[in-house]
C-alpha cells in the first residue's frame, strides 16, 4: 500500500483552525480551554466543541501548561546513569512525580563536571518546574545557573559547596557506625575502608570522615582495633592488591582483617582483587559494601551490605521539590534517610 508523502498528508489541526471552523476568535478557543466556558455563550461554546470534534483538534499540552505559567516537567541531572544507585533513586524519584502529575526529564553529565551548568541550562530551556540533581558536587557555575533561572533545586546523595538547597541522603554517620560496630563486635580488628577519589564528592568524604571516628570511639575499649583509608585509583589493581595484602599481614590471630567498600563500584573492584588473590570471604577476609548489588549474595558466601533506600531518597527528593515548587519557603533543609545492614557470610563473626 502506497503511503501519502510527507507533502500530501494533512496538517495536524491548529487552534487557528478551530477558530475559524466555529467561526470565532483564537482568544475565545482558548478561554474555551482554559475552563472559563461561564465567560462564553452556551452557542459558541457549543460550536467550539463542535469544531474540535470535526477537526479532532488535540491541543498540546506544554502549550496549555505554559499558558498557566507552569510545564509539570522536573528535571533530573544524575552524575553516572550507569550507577545502579542513581537508577534506583531515577525509579523512586519518577514514581513520586507521576504519582504528583509531573513528568521527568533525566540529564546525564557521565561524570563530566563541566557539563552541570549546561544539563541545567539545558533543562531550563524546556521550562522545567525545578530541578532534582545526583551530580558531582563540584562543577562550576551551578549555584549561579540554579540562581539564574529561579527555579528550586533538591539535592541528593551529594551536596554542592554555596548551593542552599534542601538535601536528601543516607545517613552516612549512622551507616559507618553500624558497619564497624558489627566487624568489631564480630571479632574483625584490622579494617581498611576503600574508597573511590574522595576530592570533591562530599559522599565519599563523609564516610571516610565517619570510619575514621568509629575506629577511634572503638579504640580505647578495643585497644588491637585499627583502621586503615585506602583511595582507590580510577585504574588499575595492582595497588589495592598490594594493599590487601598488607592488610592480610597486619592481621594476626586473633585479629582478623576487614574491607570496608565505600559504594557497589568499589565493591566490585575488591571482589575482584580478592578472587586474583585466591582468598575467600569470610575466611581472609571479612566485608561489607555499602549499597546492596543484585549479586551480592552470589558472591562466596555472599557479602554483607549496607543497603541503601534508594526508592524512598528518590520518592523524598521529589516530595520536597514539590513542596517548594507549591511555594514553600524557608532555610534549606536536610533530610538523612537510615540505611539497612544486610548480614551475609562476608562479615560472619
Amino acid at each position: 500500500m502506497n503511503q501519502p508523502s510527507p507533502a500530501s498528508r494533512p496538517a495536524r489541526p491548529t487552534i487557528s483552525d478551530v477558530a475559524r471552523v466555529a467561526g470565532v476568535s483564537k482568544a475565545t478557543v482558548s478561554r474555551f480551554f482554559n475552563h472559563r466556558e461561564r465567560l462564553l455563550s452556551p452557542d459558541i461554546a457549543a460550536r467550539v466543541e463542535a469544531a474540535i470534534g470535526e477537526l479532532g483538534y488535540v491541543p498540546s499540552p506544554m502549550a496549555q501548561a505554559l499558558s498557566h505559567g507552569r510545564s509539570r516537567l522536573i528535571g533530573l541531572i544524575v552524575a553516572d546513569i550507569t550507577n545502579p544507585f542513581s537508577v534506583a533513586v531515577l525509579r523512586g524519584a519518577e514514581k513520586a512525580c507521576k504519582d504528583a502529575g509531573y513528568l521527568v526529564m533525566l540529564f546525564n553529565i557521565g561524570n563530566e563536571a563541566g557539563r552541570e551548568r549546561e544539563a541545567i541550562d539545558a533543562l531550563a530551556g524546556y521550562q522545567v518546574d525545578g530541578f532534582i540533581l545526583n551530580t558531582l558536587g563540584r562543577g562550576a557555575g551551578v549555584v549561579e545557573a540554579i540562581a539564574t533561572h529561579g527555579k528550586p533545586a533538591v539535592l541528593v546523595d551529594r551536596r554542592h559547596d554555596g548551593l542552599e538547597a534542601d538535601f536528601v541522603s543516607i545517613d552516612n554517620r549512622g551507616a559507618m557506625a553500624e558497619v564497624c560496630s558489627h566487624l568489631i563486635d564480630g571479632g574483625w580488628r584490622e579494617l581498611l575502608y576503600v574508597t573511590e577519589p574522595q576530592q570533591g564528592v562530599s559522599t565519599r568524604r563523609e564516610r571516610t570522615a565517619a570510619f575514621r571516628d568509629c575506629v577511634a570511639a572503638h579504640a580505647p575499649a578495643t585497644p588491637r582495633v585499627h583502621g586503615e583509608v585506602f583511595e582507590m585509583a580510577e585504574s588499575g589493581d595492582e595497588a589495592l592488591r598490594d594493599a590487601l595484602r598488607a592488610l592480610r599481614k597486619r592481621a594476626r590471630a586473633p585479629r582478623r582483617a576487614a574491607v570496608v567498600a565505600g559504594n557497589s563500584v568499589v565493591t566490585l573492584r575488591v571482589a575482584q582483587a580478592v578472587r586474583q588473590l585466591g582468598w575467600e570471604f569470610g575466611e581472609e577476609l571479612g566485608f561489607i559494601g555499602f549499597d546492596e548489588p543484585e549479586w551480592a549474595s552470589l558472591v562466596g558466601r555472599g557479602l554483607s551490605t549496607l543497603a541503601q533506600p534508594t526508592d524512598d531518597l528518590g520518592r523524598a527528593a521529589a516530595a520536597c521539590l514539590i513542596e517548594r515548587m507549591q511555594g514553600l519557603e524557608g532555610p534549606a533543609r536536610e533530610r538523612l534517610l537510615p540505611g539497612t545492614l544486610v548480614v551475609r557470610g562476608s562479615s560472619a563473626p
